[in-house]
């Protein structure tokens, strides 16, 4: 059970790491940040997807299977989670995705055999969809379109627009971005005069406490660490997902802990505290070790703003009285 749900959240947490050299894994279009790249056409819809290919509609994707967690998310956001006739293993919110038929996609694993029979007019793929997965549905006659991880939050909302003009819930799309903007301006002008920045340690993976893993320079949660007013920790290292050893860990010595492995993992803030050498750790002293719901970072969806609102309020609840 233990390794299951660490292939889970290896999964989601691949899908962060990656957004900043999603362009490597694929060919990708130059796109802007208010619009989707969308060729002018008369009765089809013309999208061109994160591969670069050019992808023909004849008209709003009606039944959609997503392969992606992220993508289910982006779904229900804009008002097209009624035609979701199929998703992948992993997406669990909302929870009304659970009630929709689950193709697999756990493990590598897809049931290309379910996808057909549920004759979907889109398949809404992702950067981390297994390229071989792709070409077997395009094999079988199926639509796909791959969606790019963004780089940051105005790709989020390129995103958010490319999926609206797919379902045709563009003024639903709109109305969810300018709410998102407005949160994240909130934000903005709460942390724009902090004095302090604390430095912050976020654990993905705590099984070995003297080697724990974390996130390193230029990933997404890297970025939405120092919006909300923090110092990454894991800044320092060189590669974006990364093992620290205790030793430099209390060299060191981090202000507050975010325990990005406390839900799919069972850590406590207790069971921190009782690590060999963690107890003299400040943050374990000073008790500002929480618990943080990962997938809200390490999803490219909706659910991003939210997880910059939740960081912000660990790392300066004086902001919020």
């Amino acid at each position: 059970m233990k390794k299951t749900r660490l292939a889970i959240l290896l999964t989601s947490m691949l899908c962060c790491l990656l957004l900043l050299n999603a362009c490597k894994q694929q060919p990708q279009p130059a796109l802007t940040t208010s619009k989707p790249a969308i060729l002018p056409t008369e009765a089809t819809i013309e999208v061109i997807d994160g591969r670069g290919k050019t992808i023909t509609l004849a008209g709003h994707a009606q039944k959609i299977v997503s392969l992606a967690p992220s993508n289910t998310e982006i779904l229900f956001a804009i008002g097209a989670g009624n035609q979701i006739i199929g998703r992948d293993a992993f997406s669990d919110y909302p929870p009304e995705a659970l009630q929709v038929k689950d193709t697999g996609g756990d493990f590598g694993k897809l049931d290309s055999e379910v996808v057909v029979t549920l004759q979907p007019d889109l398949i809404l793929a992702a950067s981390l969809t297994p390229p071989e997965h792709i070409q077997a549905l395009e094999t079988l006659g199926l639509t796909v379109f791959m969606l790019e991880n963004p780089t940051d939050l105005d790709g989020l909302y390129v995103n958010l627009l490319t999926v609206a003009t797919l379902t045709g819930h563009q003024e639903q799309a709109r109305t969810l971005i300018e709410s998102l903007k407005q949160r994240v301006a909130a934000i903005e002008e709460k942390t724009v005069s902090i004095d302090t920045r604390p430095l912050v340690f976020y654990e993905i993976d705590g099984t070995d406490p003297n080697a724990p893993w974390t996130i390193g320079p230029g990933t997404f949660i890297d970025k939405l660490i120092s919006m909300a007013g923090g110092n990454n920790l894991g800044s320092v290292l060189e590669n974006e997902w990364a093992q620290i050893s205790i030793e430099a860990l209390i060299t060191y010595d981090p202000e507050i802990i975010l325990l990005g492995d406390a839900y799919w993992g069972g850590v406590t803030v207790e069971s921190v505290a009782a690590r060999s050498g963690w107890e003299n750790l400040t943050a374990v002293k000073n008790g500002r070790v929480y618990p943080f719901d990962d997938n809200l970072v390490s999803r490219p969806g909706p659910r991003l703003v939210a997880g910059l609102e939740a960081l912000t309020a660990f790392l300066h609840p004086e902001l919020f009285p």
